[in-house]
C-alpha cells in the first residue's frame, strides 16, 4: 500500500525536561498513547545548538547531555494534531515537519512519483532482532541496495518508539527485538524504485518511506549545489534546507574525525545548530557494507550528520562542507517545508 503521510522531527537535548519528567519520554508516550504508525527515538553522538555548546559522547561525564531526535509518521491527520501537542510540550530544540510516501506490506512494481525521479531518499523501518535468513535483517537490507547500485545506506539503532502503533521501548537486560531500528539510503529514483518489491523479500513486513532529495557530492566529487531558495515562500513563511553529510567513523580531515571537523566548521560559520547520529552498519558509493569490527583500531560505523538552517546560512554551510569532504562523503540536501524554531523554544537542539 502506498500513501502520503507526514514525518514529524524534533530535535532536542537527551536532558531536556518538561515541568514534570524528561522531554524524551514525554514525547514517546504521547506516540505510544495516539497510537502513532511508525516512530524512532535516535540517540545522537555528537552535536550543538543555538548554545553553541558541543555536546559529544567522547566525554564520559555524568552529565551527558547528548542530542537526540525523534521522528514520528503517520496520516497527515494524526501527524498535525500531534504537532499541537508536540508544540505544547516542547520546551527545547526544533521541529520539522515533512511529507513522505509511506509502502506497507506486499510491494509490487512502483513508478515513483516525478519529483522523486532525480534522487529519492529510502528508509526502511525495521525491529533490531529482525533477521533474513541467518542475516540481520538491517545488514541484509544495505548488501541488496549495496548491490543494485544505490549511492549509500546508513543503518540507526533506536532506543525507543512505536511500530504499527505499538510503544516498543530499550531495556537494559531484554532482548530489545521488536525495539525499532532504521535503514537510510540514498539512490537515483529508477534504481531506488527497482530494488522496492526486493525489499518486501528480505524484510517480512516492511514500511518504507520515500522523500525527495538532491544528491550534492559524492567521494569528494561536486554534482549539484542546494537549490537556491528565497528566504520565504509566497504566503511569507519562512523557508529553511536540511543539509545531511553521510560518512563514516573512519574519515579524517588531517588527522582529525571528519565529522567532527564538519561540526566545528559549522559552529564556526555561525550555522543555528548540527546533530550527529553513529550508526551500525552502512556503506556510501563504491564501499563495501561494513561495520564494527572484533579488535579494529578504529571504529568503522557510518556517522550521519544533520543541519537544519535559513537559505543564507545553508550557502555558507555548504561551502564549509564543501571544503571538508574533498575526499569522502555523501552529501544531500532537502527542502523543510514546515518548521518550528522560535527563540524561546528553539535556543538548542
Amino acid at each position: 500500500m502506498s500513501t502520503d503521510r507526514l514525518t514529524l522531527t524534533t530535535y532536542f537535548g537527551e536532558r531536556d525536561r518538561t515541568p514534570d519528567r524528561l522531554l524524551a519520554d514525554e514525547l514517546l508516550d504521547l506516540f505510544g498513547a495516539q497510537g502513532v504508525h511508525t516512530s524512532i527515538l535516535l540517540r545522537g553522538a555528537d552535536g550543538y545548538g543555538r548554545g553553541q555548546r558541543l555536546r559529544t559522547d567522547r566525554l564520559l561525564t555524568l552529565s551527558e547531555d547528548l542530542p537526540v531526535v525523534a521522528i514520528a509518521v503517520d496520516e497527515a491527520d494524526r501527524i498535525e494534531a500531534l504537532l499541537e501537542r508536540v508544540l505544547a510540550i516542547r520546551r527545547h530544540g526544533l521541529v520539522t515537519l515533512e511529507r513522505a510516501r509511506l509502502l506497507t506490506g506486499a510491494i509490487g512494481p512502483v513508478e515513483l512519483p516525478q519529483e522523486l525521479d532525480e534522487a529519492t531518499k529510502l528508509t526502511v523501518y525495521l525491529g533490531r532482532g529482525e533477521r533474513a535468513g541467518r542475516t540481520p535483517a538491517h545488514v541484509a537490507v544495505c548488501a541488496l541496495l549495496h548491490e543494485r547500485g544505490v549511492g549509500g545506506a546508513s543503518a540507526l539503532l533506536g532506543v525507543d518508539g512505536t511500530r504499527d502503533g505499538r510503544r516498543e521501548r530499550a531495556s537494559f537486560f531484554g532482548a530489545n527485538a521488536q525495539v525499532p531500528m532504521m535503514v537510510v539510503a540514498v539512490g537515483v529514483g529508477e534504481r531506488i524504485a527497482a530494488v522496492l518489491p526486493e525489499l518486501a523479500t528480505v524484510v517480512a513486513e516492511p514500511v518504507i518511506t520515500l522523500e525527495r532529495v538532491r544528491v550534492c557530492k559524492r567521494d569528494g566529487r561536486l554534482l549539484a549545489r542546494p537549490h537556491e531558495l528565497p528566504a520565504s515562500d509566497e504566503h511569507g513563511r519562512a523557508l529553511h534546507q536540511k543539509l545531511v553529510v553521510y560518512t563514516s567513523a573512519a574519515a579524517t580531515h588531517e588527522g582529525r574525525p571528519l565529522h567532527l571537523e564538519i561540526l566545528h566548521g559549522l559552529r564556526r560559520a555561525g550555522a543555528a545548530g548540527a546533530t550527529s547520529v553513529r550508526g551500525v552498519w552502512g556503506f556510501h558509493g563504491d564501499h563495501a557494507p561494513h561495520g564494527d569490527r572484533v579488535l579494529a583500531l578504529r571504529r568503522h560505523v557510518p556517522i550521519v550528520t544533520t543541519a537544519i538552517d535559513t537559505p543564507a546560512r545553508t550557502e555558507r554551510s555548504f561551502e564549509v562542507i564543501d571544503g571538508l569532504t574533498r575526499e569522502h562523503g555523501l552529501v544531500t540536501s532537502e527542502l523543510v517545508p514546515a518548521i518550528d524554531a522560535s527563540p524561546l523554544a528553539a535556543h538548542r537542539y
